[in-house]
């Protein structure tokens, strides 16, 4: 193939856009914010299920406590009735039976008060642990959306750069012979380069000397002569750093 040296020199542009789009590619895919977002994310989900279980226990504290609440009233209820009846009862035997079930009730009543001491106590335990839970996801949270804010202003910005290659390289291939650039999208598929500048005997493709016999081919072709690199496969562009 044969193409104008200036068109050959050309691709050197070509392959500096299509190098730098491979490496927004990868900048995309390794933004620093990545890995510390996935971490979080596995922190937050840890901490997600930690409140359900923490919020399952405080929640079985408060039926706890609102049932011992509940029997304090019943034994509140069945005093005030006992006590009533007692004022009023003309029986001695139904007197006794009052005092000894008003005795039964106190004692009750003591043991349900120091039970919902306990629970209560129990309670604003639960409480502060919840409220510090809930402290951690409030900060985890934050950081994961400022964090969340860092990585799409940089993938933000990486994208508008990306946007401004491909329009440069729109541009540029337009200018090229069809079948200059047809080589060169072949030669970088299979090999990873399409094409890089020969200097001082050196392939930028493969950051390999060419031998003798190599070199010798290289000089003895014409100027809008295609050669490609021997060791890369790619279109070795000769210009005044070559060291023909």
């Amino acid at each position: 193939m044969r193409a104008a040296p200036q068109d050959q020199e050309k691709l050197l542009d070509l392959q500096a856009i299509d190098t730098r789009k491979s490496q927004i590619t990868h900048a995309k895919k390794t933004l620093p914010q990545l890995p510390i977002l996935a971490t979080l994310a596995a922190t937050a989900d840890a901490l997600r299920r930690r409140l359900a279980t923490e919020q399952g226990a405080l929640e079985d504290l408060r039926a706890e406590l609102a049932r011992i609440e509940s029997d304090v009233k019943v034994v509140e209820t069945r005093m005030a009735r006992d006590s009533q009846r007692l004022q009023t009862t003309a029986s001695s035997k139904d007197a006794q039976g009052l005092e000894h079930e008003l005795a039964s009730l106190t004692r009750r009543q003591s043991d349900l008060e120091d039970m919902e001491l306990g629970v209560m106590e129990r309670l604003e335990t639960q409480e502060a642990v919840m409220a510090e839970l809930e402290a951690e996801r409030a900060e985890l949270t934050s950081r994961r959306e400022a964090l969340e804010a860092e990585r799409d202003a940089a993938a933000a910005q990486l994208d508008a750069e990306a946007a401004e290659l491909v329009a440069r390289r729109e541009a540029l291939v337009a200018g090229l012979p069809a079948d200059l650039v047809e080589l060169y999208e072949r030669q970088r598929s299979r090999y990873g380069v399409g094409a890089a500048l020969l200097r001082r005997g050196v392939s930028g493709g493969s950051n390999v000397a060419l031998n003798a016999s190599d070199l010798a081919a290289v000089r003895a072709a014409a100027p809008d002569e295609v050669v490609l690199d021997p060791e890369s496969g790619c279109i070795l562009v000769r210009t005044a750093e070559s060291g023909l």
